[in-house]
């Protein structure tokens, strides 16, 4: 009689070094072989459950993408057998059917494709439990890192399978959770620098795959309506069921179950608190400005009726951060400073987040830091000064609750500045106050949550009382913001380049733009002044003063940001029908302010570098040689001071003459404000003698270099290339007593103009300064 495989897996002596983990799918590790068996019982065909891949061991590479803990995508999948064989297929659950009618239920999902994503061969089957080895399953590359390095033009990678293995340590098994783990190699030619500085022998890349079984959760959660001014992520699918004129696409957002002991009781403790773990590899004094960020979400809870509902411990020994069974604050290493972020494990189904999952950047702290050490100069040669690591340990607080906030459901907020302080899912810039010469960083960034905040929380996890319905009370929290003007817009809006939201922006500070521009600059200029030797610890070499200089000297580049939006921008809102809604172009008067302000940010004595400071910088020091964090400039090894504010002047008149921005101005009709009399505007402000003419004539240069990529992008609308051509056939005239300088420059401009005629199919615009990486502030 032949003995089923599975006996022999349980019995045979030479499999002696084989373990059966038992859990929510039970699988057998086989040391012997390097295997993993998974054992799928009968009744768990066609039923369905959560599938994650994500990456345990990462790159380290912010340009690259593939870090540490990164989450891949949530998959609701089922098992399906056929024959010897075990498909694990990927439902469809982007379009659906709500009705009673099974038979147009299934006439929708028979429409659109399912997705197998791998094919089992069923190497036994026993007491109705079928045996799959899952080890080719494991051992492909999941992720897409291949993908993805080629993506990044890092060189074309194939996975290894003979320097690839199921890693052993990453396996483990619980009730409604299985755990698995690879460690793949992937072999392949280097192309790029990022991948030579992060990998050892580039030719080999190594990391570790993490996939993720996971029982979906019971019927018991009540999925919550998606409002545009609710502050939420959401998910969304569409209903052929609805009924004709009704929106087919049913909106719901994320966030996580919590539910209340006694539901009628004002504030009450929870059924299950919401618990985030901090990783133990971050280190102190981080580790504790960490979790006492993420505690702050606990006043958004109590706000919205929960008693400690919200709660942030340090993961307990021997845990896995990939686990699902924990929400996680990782403390995530790479080679450069780069963002950080919140994603988090849902159930597509319902947008129920199952495992929020927070990663932050380890270098955004000394960036903080070193923002801190400019502002902050002179400091005592014998010891760093406590102001800086208070301040970067005060930004970590917010970052630790800004990305928690993500994974509890909420999307960015970029109108907080403008409620003052009114949310942490804000970018926030350092504000750092200057009264009578004295610096002061008290309030340098928030230190709780904010008002915002507490209301997204009701909505997304109060409850109605007193005999309310929840439409009723979702309505009552919105009416609330709009009564009190708190408003929300979010990246769609806030953003430099395509925003047009006046109030809503990134890394800016206070309700008037404007205002915070010109206090910005007189800190910056305090600042520029009073840099020096004093601004670097014994022990730096000279040249890191370049370092220094680079965050203070571009202090003012996110407020630009601000005040370009008030240009061709617009007051709106998210509100639905019938909502009162405000749709209106900001005042001129207001756009001519912001156009005034923005011109001065390219004044010679603004954007030059006092003397006395750029002769204390040397060539870099042997061993500490320039980065891309720190300027390019044309002199060698020299430091160019005309490279950073040419490079300064650009990031101006970029968004001065972004396209839509223009575009918009089309639609403006006042004879004293128009797109031809407002490019005229800028011409004439750079055109004026401000008593340098190596400066001036950088930035007529700059300028025409904008205008003639506006004038040859076809993309652009038609009325503006035309404007744009029209000052740049201004700014090619000869004019009488010009110096030897002025005549060089104005030859340059006609050679360029006809070569962009002549060459047009090969013609290249010339290259101008780039400021150094900016956002995100903090450590891309």
């Amino acid at each position: 009689m032949r003995l089923s495989l599975l006996t022999l897996l349980l019995t045979l002596p030479f499999l002696a070094f084989s373990q059966k983990q038992e859990g929510f799918i039970d699988f057998i590790w086989q040391d012997s072989t390097g295997k993993v068996l998974l054992h799928v019982p009968e009744t768990m065909i066609d039923s369905e459950f959560l599938y994650v891949n994500s990456l345990a061991a990462g790159v380290g590479s912010n340009d690259i993408g593939l870090d540490r803990g990164q989450l891949g995508e949530n998959r609701v999948v089922r098992f399906y057998r056929s024959g010897n064989k075990m498909l694990l297929i990927q439902d469809n659950l982007r379009y659906r059917a709500l009705s009673d009618n099974a038979k147009e239920v299934a006439s929708v999902k028979e429409a659109f494709a399912n997705s197998v994503l791998f094919g089992f061969v069923i190497e036994d089957n026993a007491d109705g439990t079928y045996v799959l080895d899952a080890t080719p399953f494991l051992l492909r590359d999941a992720h897409g890192v291949a993908k993805r390095l080629k993506q990044r033009g890092e060189g074309a990678y194939d996975l290894d399978k003979t320097r690839s293995a199921v890693y052993k340590e990453g396996l483990f098994n619980f009730p409604d959770n299985t755990e698995l783990e690879a460690l793949l190699t992937f072999k392949g030619g280097p192309t790029g620098s990022e991948i030579r500085t992060v990998t050892p022998t580039p030719d080999f890349v190594t990391v570790r795959q993490h996939h993720s079984f996971v029982r979906l959760p019971d019927a018991g959660y009540t999925p919550r309506k998606f409002h545009p001014e609710s502050g939420y992520f959401y998910g969304s699918f569409y209903d052929y069921a609805a009924p004709i004129g009704q929106d087919m696409e049913q909106r719901y957002i994320l966030r996580h179950r919590l539910e209340k002991k006694n539901p009628r009781a004002k504030i009450s403790a929870a059924v299950e608190p919401i618990v985030y773990y901090i990783d133990s590899g971050c280190p102190e004094p981080v580790k504790s400005a960490l979790m006492e960020g993420g505690r702050w979400w606990n006043q958004a809870f109590t706000a919205a009726g929960y008693e400690n509902a919200f709660l942030v411990k340090e993961l307990p020994e021997g845990a896995h951060p990939l686990d699902v069974r924990y929400n996680m604050i990782q403390w995530v290493h790479r080679s450069t400073r780069g963002w950080s972020y919140g994603a988090s494990v849902s159930d597509p189904r319902t947008g129920e987040i199952i495992k929020g999952h927070v990663s932050l950047g380890s270098l955004r702290v000394r960036q903080d830091y070193l923002i801190a050490q400019g502002i902050l100069s002179p400091f005592d040669l014998d010891g760093d000064d406590p102001a800086m690591l208070d301040m970067a340990l005060a930004r970590l607080r917010q970052l630790s609750a800004h990305e928690i906030g993500h994974t509890i459901g909420l999307a960015h907020n970029f109108a907080s500045s403008y409620n003052d302080r009114a949310s942490v899912m804000d970018y926030p810039h350092p504000y750092v106050t200057l009264t009578n010469g004295q610096l002061d960083f008290a309030a340098a960034y928030d230190q709780k949550i904010g008002e915002w905040d507490k209301q997204a929380i009701r909505y997304g996890y109060g409850t109605p009382d007193n005999g309310e319905t929840e439409e009723d009370y979702l309505q009552s929290v919105l009416d609330y913001n709009k009564n009190n003007e708190l408003l929300f817009i979010t990246d769609q809006d806030a953003r430099p380049a395509g925003g047009l939201h006046p109030l809503a922006h990134l890394w800016d500070n206070g309700r008037d733009p404007i205002g915070e521009l010109e206090r910005i600059n007189i800190l910056r200029k305090h600042v520029l002044n009073n840099m020096g030797m004093g601004s670097l610890p014994n022990g730096a070499p000279y040249s890191d003063l370049e370092k220094v200089l680079v965050p203070a000297y571009l202090m003012h580049r996110y407020q630009v940001e601000a005040v370009a939006k008030l240009i061709g921008g617009y007051h709106f809102e998210y509100s639905e029908k019938p909502e009162p809604t405000n749709f209106s172009p900001v005042s001129i008067e207001h756009q001519k302010r912001a156009l005034e302000a923005l011109l001065h940010t390219m004044d010679v004595d603004y954007i030059k570098i006092p003397d006395a400071l750029t002769a204390l910088i040397p060539p870099a020091a042997y061993g500490h040689p320039r980065t891309r964090e720190t300027f390019k400039g044309d002199m060698g090894s020299f430091f160019d001071p005309l490279a950073a504010a040419e490079a300064s002047v650009a990031h101006t008149v970029s968004f001065l003459l972004n396209p839509q921005r223009l575009a918009r101005l089309t639609l403006m009709n006042n004879k004293n404000w128009n797109l031809t009399n407002y490019l005229g505007k800028i011409h004439n402000y750079i055109s004026k003698n401000q008593g340098s003419e190596s400066y001036a004539l950088m930035k007529e240069k700059v300028l025409f270099i904008h205008l003639l990529k506006l004038s040859r992008t076809q993309t652009v609308n038609k009325q503006v290339q035309g404007s744009a051509r029209l000052v740049i056939d201004e700014m090619v005239k000869f004019r009488s007593n010009s110096s030897t300088n002025r005549l060089a420059h104005l030859a340059y401009l006609r050679s360029l103009l006809v070569e962009s005629e002549t060459k047009a199919e090969n013609f290249q615009l010339p290259h101008i300064a780039k400021m150094p990486p900016g956002s995100p502030i903090g450590c891309h």
